[in-house]
């Protein structure tokens, strides 16, 4: 996790002090007819942001898809982007670790609006393998990690999509209408999504999915199934030798076929569960990467989601 040390708080000092003018002359937008600049961290902050923003912001994103967004940190240069924006949208800082420091070293005239995309939802506490394990720096303070995948829960998508639209229209009220028309809009695709979630998992309800990452549970929570997770919610943390053995006897116990990862971890901890019980991995994509190429063959979240539920339909059947 990001190591917010000397050095990098003086660079941002520096940029901070240095750009002070530069900033001042970009938040104009707000109050002039220059668009918005919004930087969001990962891709479903931006995708949820983009689809509410329309052609009347322009929407950046800060961590590149092929960048492991939990062990992610900026760099001098994406922090002067973030002084510089009108609004930094980003899902939680029980993920965005790093969030909270660089808002703390800002300077008190900087008008960048921290928006919490997660904010008013109750957060789920971690799996009991990532609180026993060494500090993942999740912490922040609460005793306990807390489990910050709210996004792969098209339910609980909707109501990021609300404070993020809450968000933009207090920073550009002129343009409301719009934003909340495209809010609205998106959010019945949304709805769609998670009502082909809700019919089509009902009649699994109460069965169990082994997963390499901790990062399902508000999507099993939501829609009747079992996250088994083989590691907490890190996707780097390895799992113990017990743990492993444990997870072997439940697989076997409840006649489990399919072990799932996704596209951004290693899938070594995964094979090698599934070929100790004979079963097969899959990927289930945790949306916290979406390549250029895949966004370019009309891949999204919607699209994503849809797979996912595709996927898992398939294996929980056999």
């Amino acid at each position: 996790m990001i190591k917010t040390g000397i050095v990098t708080l003086a660079c941002f000092t520096f940029i901070s002090g240095c750009s002070s003018k530069e900033s001042i002359n970009e938040k104009s937008s707000v109050d002039g007819d220059k668009k918005l600049h919004i930087v969001t961290t990962f891709y479903p902050m931006y995708e949820f942001t983009k689809n509410i923003a329309g052609d009347q912001a322009t929407v950046d994103l800060l961590i590149p898809a092929s960048s492991e967004p939990h062990a992610w940190e900026p760099s001098p240069k994406d922090m002067a982007n973030i002084q510089k924006a009108d609004l930094l949208v980003y899902n939680s800082p029980f993920f965005e670790t790093w969030v909270p420091k660089v808002e703390e070293s800002l300077d008190k005239n900087n008008k960048t609006l921290f928006i919490e995309a997660s904010g008013g939802i109750a957060l789920m506490e971690g799996t009991a393998e990532e609180e026993d394990g060494e500090d993942h720096n999740h912490d922040h303070g609460h005793g306990h990690a807390m489990d910050p995948h709210v996004w792969l829960s098209p339910a609980l998508a909707q109501k990021e999509v609300e404070t993020i639209t809450a968000a933009l229209v207090k920073k550009d009220p002129k343009n409301k209408e719009v934003y909340e028309k495209n809010s609205q809009d998106y959010i019945q695709q949304l709805k769609s999504l998670d009502q082909s979630y809700r019919d089509s998992l009902k009649e699994y309800a109460g069965k169990e999915i082994i997963t390499q990452h901790a990062a399902f549970g508000y999507l099993t929570k939501e829609y009747g199934l079992m996250q088994v997770p083989i590691a907490g919610l890190s996707p780097e943390e390895e799992p113990s030798a017990a743990r492993l053995a444990e997870l072997k006897t439940f697989a076997q116990e409840h006649n489990l076929h399919t072990i799932y990862f996704e596209e951004l971890a290693s899938p070594k901890v995964a094979e090698t569960l599934a070929s100790e019980i004979g079963a097969k991995t899959k990927v289930l994509n945790t949306l916290e990467g979406l390549s250029k190429e895949d966004q370019e063959k009309g891949l999204n979240y919607i699209e994503v989601m849809k797979n996912n539920l595709k996927t898992l339909v398939e294996t929980l059947s056999h």
